[in-house]
């Protein structure tokens, strides 16, 4: 059976009722605490909140969140995740010492990540998640050197984490990498401990197709984050707003079941944003000097989207603070609720 047949078939199953397939679905649903970025809880009440959520990951995606890396604190973390049965992932922001997002006070790239990896060693994690940067270290450019910059840091990070049994999860991040990029990183940074975070809602930031994305990085999944997006075109260029599970134009119910298809055992984690337009200006010639590494066929695929796309208003502001907390727990709870009965679980 040759690839494509094989999604086909795997992407038929996954649609039916669960009673009439043999095996559950072979997802771990999990929840990215950057969807309660603005709970401001300890990370004992993130877990107490997640289980009741019935999720089987939590994915402690920047340090605040996990509330320092303390070994006592680390050790308290793990010993509730055990007691609710929850599996943990860490994560950190930026290991590319040349990108505009790396934070040097707290220590050299070699330094952060070691640190890390000692951290996810004491919570029980199996991976730690990192980042390159963002949409704005493509310009100036080109973005290959701080891919070569992270790289390097990934090289001199192996016997540490091959001696730890730790991995380290790269995401697509904020209009960094396209997923050939990524890929590309991954494999010259060395397979065997280096993989990929898959976001679904990035790769829109880099003029891609999130189903490209799953396509091309699918083989080299570590654990994933999910939601759904809206694009659009508009005289400018095309606008993208991230929504809602199941309110977007992406085939984002296709990109789940393919995913549980073609990663099955790794987390498919919750990463709720709700946003407003932002609009990619492609008609500008300026536009592209930050985006010449993009292929057409890819760039062809976003047009078309767009096509099919219609405007979205931008969400309403909240009143105050504890309404705009509200609001980020109904957002996430209603993208949960999608995805389980989207997934049968």
């Amino acid at each position: 059976m040759n690839r494509r047949r094989f999604v086909s078939a795997a992407t038929a199953a996954l649609a039916l009722p669960q009673s009439a397939t043999s095996q559950p679905t072979p997802v771990k649903l999990g929840i990215d605490l950057f969807s309660l970025r603005s709970q401001n809880w300890s990370p004992l009440q993130y877990l107490d909140y997640c289980a009741k959520q019935q999720a089987k990951v939590v994915h402690f995606s920047e340090v605040r969140f996990i509330g320092g890396l303390e070994p006592a604190n680390l050790k308290s973390v793990r010993r509730r995740a055990e007691e609710l049965g929850i599996e943990i992932e860490i994560g950190m922001k930026s290991i590319c010492p040349t990108s505009k997002m790396f934070d040097a006070k707290e220590g050299t790239a070699d330094e952060q990540l070691a640190r890390m990896i000692d951290s996810a060693v004491l919570v029980g994690s199996k991976i730690v998640r990192a980042v390159l940067g963002s949409s704005d270290d493509r310009k100036p450019g080109p973005l290959s050197r701080h891919m070569e910059a992270m790289s390097q840091v990934l090289r001199r990070a192996r016997s540490k984490a091959m001696d730890a049994g730790i991995r380290i999860a790269i995401e697509n991040h904020a209009g960094d990498m396209q997923s050939h990029q990524l890929k590309t990183l991954i494999e010259e940074s060395g397979r065997d401990f280096v993989g990929a975070c898959l976001d679904s809602g990035n790769p829109l930031w880099t003029l891609e197709d999130p189903l490209v994305a799953l396509d091309t990085l699918s083989p080299y999944v570590l654990t994933s984050h999910v939601r759904d997006s809206a694009v659009w075109r508009v005289p400018q260029g095309a606008a993208v707003a991230w929504v809602r599970m199941g309110e977007g134009d992406v085939h984002i119910d296709e990109y789940v079941r393919r995913y549980a298809a073609l990663c099955p055992g790794r987390a498919l984690s919750m990463e709720t944003i709700v946003t407003g337009p932002r609009v990619f200006a492609y008609r500008d010639p300026s536009f592209w000097d930050a985006y010449r590494d993009v292929p057409a066929w890819e760039f062809e695929r976003f047009t078309e989207i767009a096509e099919r796309g219609s405007p979205r208003p931008a969400p309403a502001r909240a009143p105050d603070r504890a309404a705009a907390q509200r609001q980020e727990r109904e957002d996430l709870e209603a993208c949960l609720a999608y995805t389980k009965k989207l997934l049968g679980i």
